[in-house]
């Protein structure tokens, strides 16, 4: 082993734990890379192998009720490979041992087969038999919640008949990937299913025969997607086509994508701010190594080395501290990684979802860790390279102390002298001291960027289930009815107030661009379910105009004042223009808003409502879904509370793994700089501080001014640090944004505090491991003199 080889070996046992903690640091900057990259190959790998394999549709479309015979116009489309007609048709159930009722959506199976679309993949029996008008498959997330599988049976209304279904089956398909509840914005596993039924069993439960509600299309290669959803949708608009759209608008692919996009996010921030402390880090430790080994350098230049070789000394030392980092961060980032998707594999349902690690994965992890070593010991390696023999065995020049500017102001008599040997350390080290300060603030700064999701989630519920929708109850009904329906809800037991809603598919148009959704006409005094501006108070909506949320007014552009297209794809189908009167503040999807009875003006009608909030006296709620449940009108039911309990033990608890999993990373750091930052001032001033001991200073003593110096720059790093943490969170928050999320930048205090008592303790921890350090000072070896 050559000599530099066996100093280098040297130099790593007396620093071991240094750099073991930068290593750690670099880690999980490597982890966070590996986990989210492999995240984004396996979950798009898996989404574009299932799509292919279970012929996931290219453009879907609804209508009221069409004759078999439009399928063949459809197919003669140019463009188009393949059609699908189907039924559907929505359900209320009765499942044993559950009070509420829950709901479901019945989709039309060919007789004794498969879909040509949308195949279903069977977890467990069989598909339906030919002419069984009671059997029917389940999917495998509300299977799971309530425990069902084949053989067992539950009674459903459909189109005002109960009857008794078989459960034959168990399946997921693509279409259902991510299955939320009508209308809802959380799924609920454990209150909505998705079923499939024989096409003539339906047709028949459906009053369907002959005819089909919905169709599936699949288009051909190079085919042009917007020329066959306008042919699709001039065919259709005669039967009641409520407009086609392509699978990039499906709810369930839309969800995937919006995971897919806040994951790129993620594997591109947090591994920079990682790497990028990292690189400080080490940029600090081998600055210091290089001026402890100032004659060392000199020595083995003038027996013959060369700048060159001596420089790659160093450069292999950063390199050990990648390698440590290559191997515990691909490490833990695969361990990460599969726990992840073995979360996401029950959140979204696949066929089968395992964590896959290409190749250029690790390629550009290995290459992320060396290059971020050397980059932080570039400067230190270039002045090895630099320094001349004759110089490096000189010792270096004495620091020049002056008195401190408080001193300078005649106030230095307020100041004992133990004060007076920190503030003029730290001031005639301002670069370090800065640079160190500004480590521990990063550190801080990324644990808030790491925590504050959980404080913006619990502040988009609040205003979600109690400051905007405060209803208990949102009931939906099968069709758009009189308001004389109203008296019939507002009489079922225990309904307290009503509030009604109109809800009407349309297409909205604005210059170039457009959107298709539901607008959404409410009661302007309605206190049930309200809009809200940016200060979350609420928005009247007036008498005529079109009130949008702030996403929606994004995406089409729209200002207050602008004319906005309104198509109504039910009904008599008015195209009116619509001017914008408001825009409103929402968190969750997009949304369009107008007063109930300017809507019913708009499309022509007298009072229309197409369901209710209500209120619910809770003593009587049993009584209340037990006339639900016989209510062939009502097509389904959201329950506030159970969309609370429904979010929390989905989405919630994904995002509270995600931010355990981003907070032990940021802690990471936190010791990490802390630690860096006093070893590197025992060796600093290790001399001193000996000096100190031999004149009668007690260990005490001593441990106050350095560690004096290191609780400095904490608390001066902990106003930078919220400041830091909050510029992340407000990057973060906007990179995360999509057309179904608008996050809220919300930091509650509580969040500030305690991430602040990470930092402290981190710097505590290193405080007692120094501290020890300094009792086991070697006086004799630290006073030799370099002369």
């Amino acid at each position: 082993m050559a000599v530099l080889d066996h100093k280098l070996l040297r130099n790593l046992r007396s620093m071991a734990t240094q750099l073991i903690a930068i290593g750690l640091v670099m880690g999980a900057g490597i982890a966070t890379f590996v986990m989210s990259a492999g995240l984004i190959d396996s979950l798009g790998q898996t989404r574009h192998l299932y799509y292919q394999e279970y012929r996931f549709g290219d453009v879907f479309v609804s209508l009221k009720r069409a004759p078999e015979a439009l399928k063949r116009q459809l197919e003669d489309i140019p463009g188009v490979q393949r059609v699908e007609t189907r039924v559907t048709a929505g359900a209320t159930l009765d499942v044993p041992g559950m009070r509420e009722p829950a709901s479901a959506r019945i989709t039309s199976l060919p007789e004794g087969g498969q879909p040509q679309l949308n195949r279903l993949h069977l977890r467990a029996g069989r598909l339906v038999e030919p002419y069984r008008e009671d059997e029917v498959v389940i999917g495998d997330a509300f299977a799971e919640a309530q425990h069902l599988g084949p053989g067992d049976h539950v009674s459903a209304l459909i189109s005002g008949h109960r009857r008794t279904l078989d459960i034959v089956g168990v399946a997921i398909s693509p279409e259902f990937t991510y299955a939320l509840p009508p209308g809802a914005l959380f799924p609920d596993n454990k209150r909505f299913a998705v079923m499939w039924m024989g096409r003539d069993a339906l047709e028949a439960a459906h009053d369907m025969d002959g005819a089909f509600n919905d169709a599936v299309l699949s288009l051909m290669p190079g085919a042009s997607k917007p020329d066959v959803i306008a042919a699709v949708d001039a065919l259709t608009r005669s039967y009641g086509g409520q407009g086609a759209y392509g699978r990039e608008d499906h709810i369930s692919d839309m969800f995937l994508s919006s995971e897919l996009q806040q994951l790129t996010v993620m594997a591109i921030v947090l591994p920079a701010i990682f790497l990028s402390v990292a690189s400080f880090l080490l940029h600090t430790v081998m600055s210091r190594l290089i001026s402890l080994d100032r004659e060392e350098i000199g020595t083995l230049k003038a027996l013959g080395l060369t700048d060159r070789e001596v420089g790659w000394h160093y450069a292999k030392f950063a390199a050990s501290i990648a390698l440590l980092a290559i191997v515990t961060g691909i490490g833990a980032g695969i361990w990460f990684g599969r726990g992840m998707a073995s979360m996401y594999a029950r959140f979204y349902r696949f066929p089968e979802l395992q964590y896959t690690l290409e190749p250029w994965v690790l390629a550009v992890s290995v290459g992320l860790s060396f290059g971020i070593a050397f980059l932080g010991a570039l400067r230190a390696i270039r002045q090895v390279m630099r320094l001349r023999p004759a110089q490096a065995m000189r010792p270096e020049q004495p620091a020049v102390y002056r008195p401190l500017f408080l001193e300078r102001l005649g106030l230095g008599h307020l100041l004992s002298p133990a004060a007076r040997m920190v503030l003029r350390h730290l001031e005639r080290r301002w670069r370090r001291s800065t640079l160190t300060c500004l480590g521990i603030a990063t550190a801080l700064g990324t644990l808030i960027a790491s925590s504050f999701s959980l404080d913006t989630i619990n502040f988009m519920l609040d205003v979600q289930f109690n400051r905007s929708g405060r209803e208990d109850v949102a009931v939906t009904l099968n069709e758009p009815q009189s308001a004389a329906a109203l008296d019939d809800i507002g009489h079922m037991p225990g309904v307290m107030r009503v509030e009604p809603f109109r809800s009407v598919p349309v297409k909205l148009r604005l210059r170039n661009r457009d959107r298709r959704l539901a607008l959404l006409g409410i009661r302007p005094d309605g206190d049930m379910h309200r809009t809200l501006d940016r200060r979350q108070r609420p928005v009247s909506l007036p008498m005529d105009g079109l009130v949008l949320s702030d996403m929606l007014a994004r995406l089409l552009d729209a200002q207050l004042g602008d004319l906005v297209t309104v198509e109504a794809l039910e009904g008599r189908r008015p195209v009116r223009q619509v001017r914008v009167t408001g825009i409103v503040e929402q968190y969750v999807g997009t949304a369009a808003y107008m007063d109930i009875d300017a809507l019913d003006r708009l499309m022509l009608e007298g009072p229309t409502v197409s369901g209710a909030w209500l209120k619910v006296d809770g003593g009587q709620a049993g009584r209340f879904y037990d006339a639900v449940k016989q209510t062939p009108a009502i097509a389904g039911l959201s329950i506030r509370a159970a969309a609370i309990q429904g979010f929390n033990d989905t989405v919630g608890q994904n995002l509270i793994q995600m931010t355990l999993t981003n907070i032990a990373f940021a802690s990471i750091i936190a010791f990490g700089v802390v630690y860096n930052s006093a070893r590197i001032s025992v060796s600093e001033r290790g001399r001193e501080l000996a000096s100190m001991r031999v004149l009668g200073f007690t260990r005490g003593e001593i441990s106050a001014i350095l560690l004096g110096e290191l609780a400095i720059l904490v608390l001066l790093a902990l106003p930078l640090g919220m400041a830091i943490g909050y510029g992340v969170a407000r990057m973060v928050v906007k990179s995360l944004q999509t057309e179904l999320f608008k996050l809220p930048l919300v930091i509650q205090p509580s969040t500030y505090a305690w991430t602040a008592l990470v930092v402290v303790a981190a710097a505590a921890l290193s405080a007692l491991v120094v501290r020890r350090r300094l009792d086991r000072l070697d006086l004799v070896a630290v006073l030799k003199t370099r002369e």
